[in-house]
């Protein structure tokens, strides 16, 4: 699959976001890419076999201080050959990829895995 046409269906995931999710949005840059580096599966503490199909990379919202302020946009890195590997078809790949979409959201609110996975979205 051709990089424009997963930025697509990601932007068809975000698009289907419920509206508080989406309005929740604030200076988050979210990209693509092909697969993690071997840094990005360190930081998420992936072991070696397991996939990854998304990263948060910034400070969640949580644990931003009065003085924060004046700084990059966080990231969402979503992997297209995870979801590639994974998904047989455009709307199994779409539903992944909405599912890593809140997973990252929900990291950048300041969820933990934990909660994130009794919430439906581990």
């Amino acid at each position: 699959m051709r990089r424009s046409e997963f930025e697509r269906i990601v932007l068809k995931a975000l698009e289907e976001l419920p509206p508080p999710f989406r309005q929740a949005l604030q200076n988050l840059d979210i990209q693509v890419r092909w697969r993690p580096t071997l840094g990005e599966m360190r930081r998420a503490r992936v072991r070696r076999g397991y996939t990854l199909f998304g990263l948060y990379l910034g400070v969640p919202l949580t644990k931003r201080g009065h003085f924060y302020s004046m700084t990059l946009p966080d990231t969402i890195v979503i992997y297209q050959q995870a979801h590639e590997r994974y998904c047989r078809d455009e709307a199994t790949m779409v539903k992944q990829a909405r599912q890593t979409l809140l997973h990252e959201i929900g990291h950048y609110m300041g969820i933990e895995e934990d909660r994130l996975r009794e919430l439906g979205v581990g």
